[in-house]
């Protein structure tokens, strides 16, 4: 109880902050349709930017969520419950349990989209998807987290965030095929965690080629999720 209650309240908080906030909700949601609707009308393949439009969607929610944990610092929020008997743990499960549950909301409003491509739409696929999109929400959650906890400021999170984002992303495979790539790009492409998140998506929704297997994604995605947990929970300390 000492663990789960603090935790739990800490994951409601995130949820009332963020519907107290409906700019954040047309944000994250409208902004993956224009970009799937535009980039995907422009290159001529709806169905396969709309991987890349829920990756986009998980990505941005979970990792600018994490500002929050900034603000709290700043407000005197987090110092009240870094002084709880709260387990320090149980701060980092609600704040991550939080961001990443919304972030998976949002990227299941998204998969709506599904019906109106020529991908596959059966249950067993979309429920394959909303794993996929869960674990990419986990996985960049407490990444974000670790970022947050080391910042004392808004705008260096901005800054560090897109530094760090932007390549991640278009290096997954949402915009361009890896396998065409140099080299090089091939080479970061296999240490990039997005990469095997996007492919996961795209494996459920269209199975294809050149893809890695679900058993390698989801793996590479698990071991992501642990270490980056393990450096959450020790930052905090």
């Amino acid at each position: 109880m000492n663990f789960l209650l603090p935790a739990w309240a800490l994951t409601r908080r995130e949820f009332q902050r963020f519907w107290g906030e409906r700019s954040r909700v047309a944000g994250f949601v409208i902004s993956p349709l224009l970009f799937w609707i535009v980039v995907g009308s422009g290159f001529g393949n709806l169905d396969y930017f709309f991987a890349g439009a829920l990756t986009m969607t998980v990505m941005f929610s979970a990792m600018f969520s994490m500002m929050s944990l900034i603000e709290d610092r700043r407000e005197g929020f987090l110092l009240s419950v870094l002084v709880s008997p709260a387990p320090r743990a149980s701060i980092v499960v609600g704040k991550v349990a939080g961001a990443a549950i919304l972030a998976w909301l949002q990227g299941l409003f998204v998969l709506s989209g599904v019906f109106f491509t020529t991908l596959r739409q059966d249950a067993l696929t979309l429920a394959g998807v909303a794993g996929a999109l869960l674990l990419t929400a986990l996985l960049l959650t407490t990444v974000s987290y670790v970022i947050a906890w080391k910042l004392s400021s808004t705008q260096a999170f901005h800054a560090v965030i897109n530094l760090l984002l932007v390549p991640a992303w278009m290096l997954s495979g949402a915009i361009f095929d890896p396998l065409f790539s140099f080299l090089w790009v091939r080479l970061l492409v296999q240490f990039n965690p997005l990469y095997y998140a996007h492919s996961l998506v795209r494996q459920f929704l269209a199975p294809g080629p050149g893809l890695p297997e679900i058993s390698n994604c989801c793996w590479a995605l698990a071991t992501s999720i642990g270490i980056g947990a393990v450096l959450a929970v020790r930052s905090t300390k």
